[in-house]
Parts: C-alpha cells; structure tokens; sequence
C-alpha cells in the first residue's frame, strides 16, 4: 500500500489504470468477472496531494503470454444505475430500500456493540450491508452535518463503492469491507480514546475501512506479482492491492453526484487524503510486523492523562493507533463471537482455495493453505491465532486497557476451540496425546512456510511446537500474506 503520486504535464479527466479482474483467457473456466477499473494511484503516505495520474500507453510481453496494453482498461466512468434510485428528496431511513427495515433498525440498534450479526444485516438490507452500517454510522455520528455531506451524495457514493466490491470474491466484498467499519466504530469508541480524535480523523479511520479492499478480486499481492499482473508491474510489486483499492476509491469520489467530500476545505482535504492512504497502506499485511513493533514501542511509552484517556500530541503517534486500529478491525474475525467467526473461516479458506485452483490449473506451485486438498484449516487458525492476531490484539488491549479484555478474551476461547477441533495424528493414541499436544499433527512440524490462509494478504511462516509443552514458538519471518481476514 505504498504508491508515489506522479503528475505529468495536464491533468486528465480520465485515468487508465489497470484493474486486478482477470482476463478470461487466464482465469480457470469457473467464474468471469465483468471488468471495471480503478484510477487516481494511492499516494506514499508522505504526499497528499489530489493530483491526477497520466494515462500510459506502454505495452508489456510476459513470457508465454501475449502482449498487453498498460491502459487497455479506462478509468471508472461509467456511471452506475443503482436499484436504490430516489426519486424523491427523503431517503430510506437506512441508506437502502428495504421490506425489513424495522427488523433491520432493530439489529442496527447494536451497531456500537462488538459482534454485532453482520450476516443479517446483508440479508435484511438488499445485500448492501456496507452501504446500510457506513451510513448508519456516519449518521450517529453527526458527520454528514459536521462535513456538510448531502445525504442523497453520500448514500450514491457508497452504493457506488459498494458495486465495486466483487460479489464472487468469497471473502474480501463488501460484507467484509462493512464488518471492518463496524469494527472500527466501536474500537473509535473505546473510553480510553474518548475525544482524542478530531472528527477529521474519526471521518478519514471509517471512510479508510469502507474502502479498503474496494474491488480486491480473491488473490493475494504474492500471487498477482507472480503471474505478472498489470497491477503488480504499475505497483512495482509494493502493496499491489492496498495501491489499488485507494486508487478506485479516490477516483469514484470523482463520479457525478459521488464526491463527499465536496464541501471540506482544501486543507481539510489533503489531510484527510493523506490519513486515509497511511490508514489503507497499513492493512498490507507484509508490514505487520514493523506495525506491530511500533506498537509495542508506544505502549511501553504511552501517556494518559488522569482521566486514563490516551494522550497523543503529534501526528505521528495520532495515525499510527489510527493505523493499529484499522488494523485489529481488518483482523477482527477470530475475536467475534465464534459462529460468526466459523463463517468467516470458511469464506477466506473457500478464496485460498479457488486462488489454489488457479495455480494448479496454470502450473504455478500452489500457494500454503490454499491447496484444497492437502489444507489444515484448524492447525492455520490456530498458528494465525497465535503468531498474528492474539500478539497484535493482545498489544492492542496493552493499549487501551482494560477496554478491550472482553475482547481479548473471546479470542482466547475461539483459539481454543480450534485447537480442541485439529485432528489428532494417526500414529498417535487418543489415550496417549495430552490436551496441550493436540496441535494436530505433532508428528511433523507445520514447516516454515506462508500460511497464506486469513483476509487480506498474509503469508505466515510458523513452527506449532511438538513438544507439548504449551509454549508458543515465534515464527523466524511473520510476513507476507494472511490467513482468515
């Protein structure tokens, strides 16, 4: 998630970009996406200028494929006819049309609660949950005032984002996308972080997870930099996705009737820009480690005021818990309450396995934890549990505390039951394996291998400790994709 904003002579009203949906040629003969673009290229988080990016016309030949335009695939413009079309000034209560909106408003009673039934929401809600929750939240709030936001615009805009994540993705659309927002609004609302945020920042940390897997198409950064993507030679093989999830939102605000942020001031705006493209850029799970040891840092040195309210007095302390924040929601799934957690596992595992699927069928090694045939899903969440998720809430909670405890220890159950559910080693006997060895197959070692099993993109590499001894033994490199976010 790390781009540079370039500009080239004139700016142009339309950017070509290349998008991340696969051409048909490619794509194993299962599902075809219809093709639609991104635009405006996300910024390195130094750069907050709203510039426009030139369109290229260079052409790239990969070996064994044939030779492919760089701008073969336009910018976002065409525009979209939403089955929400209003016809009158007053809009659903809930951003959306709806047969169930008292049931709905029932639900969205909880939209403050952590493990609120996201899954319902989608159904009662036209499968618009990201369009229902942002705009429930962004009314809580009181942002569509603070930031003179029309209402028609905003619910036009988030449908439009909304038609932007692929509804065949099994795991990164937009119930993902409004499960990360709803997350992020309740960690905003953490009583250690009471009014340390301005509203600017609070308006940037819920827009950031609104859009941040925005047209993400089922494959990890690692994969589309093997296969020579378009995105991964325009990225130069740096946070392909999280690049271009920034550049398609920000050109959608772009789109008639689509631009929210219309009324900011022109500082207000850079800045925003400037937090929302640190926030997406730190989903890029290749940087969780340094995320996460910064950290530590901050909370070994951390500031309160007598209240036990955080005090954070400078930009970079005040967007880096922003980031972490945006962070923990993006990998809140193991922390919900377990059915809702179940589901998501299988979501995220069925994408590995199509992505497994493509490899096979192009001749690619397939990638850890996505071949569908040879995976452990309980033995990944287990090692995803311990080497990624319980370090980085666990810090979280360090943070926050004691906010987050409930939390914490959800996870810690959730952990549990998935290691109580590996399968025990043929070669052992039931009478014989002691509960802290139940790690699966103790007789190997899950090898130092990406665990590439989790949302957004990771590859763990992990050691489960055959010993018994209920230690939990780091991984030597804990980078690149992940395994159920």
């Amino acid at each position: 998630m790390r781009g540079v904003l370039v500009s080239w002579g004139n700016q142009q009203q339309d950017l070509d970009i290349p998008s991340l949906r696969v051409d048909d040629g490619e794509r194993p003969k299962k599902k075809d996406r219809t093709t639609s673009g991104g635009a405006y290229m996300g910024s390195q988080a130094s750069q907050a200028m709203m510039s426009a990016i030139p369109t290229t016309t260079a052409t790239i030949t990969t070996t064994g494929h044939k030779e492919v335009s760089m701008s073969h695939i336009q910018g976002v413009k065409k525009p979209f006819v939403h089955a929400n079309s209003f016809t009158g000034e007053k809009l659903p209560k809930y951003g959306v049309d709806t047969h169930h909106e008292e049931e709905l408003g029932k639900i969205l009673e909880d939209v403050d609660k952590w493990g609120i039934d996201i899954y319902r929401i989608s159904e009662l809600s036209n499968r618009k949950p990201l369009t229902t929750v942002t705009y429930t939240i962004f009314m809580e709030r009181d942002l569509l005032k603070t930031f003179k936001i029309p209402p028609k615009t905003f619910v036009t805009f988030m449908m439009t984002l909304e038609e932007h994540y692929l509804k065949d993705v099994p795991y990164h659309n937009s119930l993902h996308a409004a499960d990360v927002t709803q997350s992020t609004h309740v960690l905003l609302n953490s009583p250690a972080l009471e009014s340390v945020f301005t509203s600017l920042e609070i308006l940037a940390a819920i827009f950031a997870a609104a859009i941040h897997d925005v047209d993400h198409p089922g494959l990890t950064n690692q994969y589309l930099i093997n296969s020579s993507s378009e995105l991964a030679l325009m990225y130069n093989d740096e946070s392909v996705l999280e690049n271009h999830h920034l550049a398609v939102a920000f050109k959608l605000l772009q789109n008639d009737d689509c631009d929210i942020f219309a009324n900011l001031l022109k500082k207000q705006r850079q800045t925003l820009r400037k937090m929302v493209i640190d926030m997406v850029l730190a989903t890029d799970m290749s940087k969780h480690m340094s995320l996460l040891a910064d950290l530590k840092t901050m909370v070994e040195t951390k500031k309160v005021a007598g209240s036990g309210v955080l005090l954070l007095d400078n930009y970079t302390d005040r967007i880096q818990v922003l980031q972490n924040m945006v962070h923990c929601a993006d990998l809140s799934n193991p922390t919900k309450p377990l059915e809702l957690y179940k589901n998501w596992v299988s979501s995220i595992m069925e994408e590995f396995f199509q992505q497994g699927d493509r490899e096979r069928d192009q001749g690619m090694d397939i990638s850890p934890m996505c071949d569908r045939h040879s995976a452990t899903i309980e033995k990944s969440q287990v090692g995803f549990i311990d080497y990624i998720v319980h370090p980085l809430w666990e810090t979280w909670a360090d943070l926050v505390h004691p906010d987050a405890q409930d939390i914490l220890d959800t996870l810690e159950h959730n952990r549990d039951w998935y290691q109580r559910m590996i399968p025990i080693s043929p070669s052992s006997s039931s009478n014989d394996l002691k509960e802290e060895e139940y790690q699966g197959d103790n007789s190997q070692d899950v090898p130092e291998e990406e665990l590439c099993a989790a949302a957004d993109r990771i590859q763990i590499q992990f050691t489960l400790d055959d010993e018994g001894s209920g230690k939990r033994a780091p991984p030597d490199d804990a980078q690149g994709e992940d395994p159920t976010m």
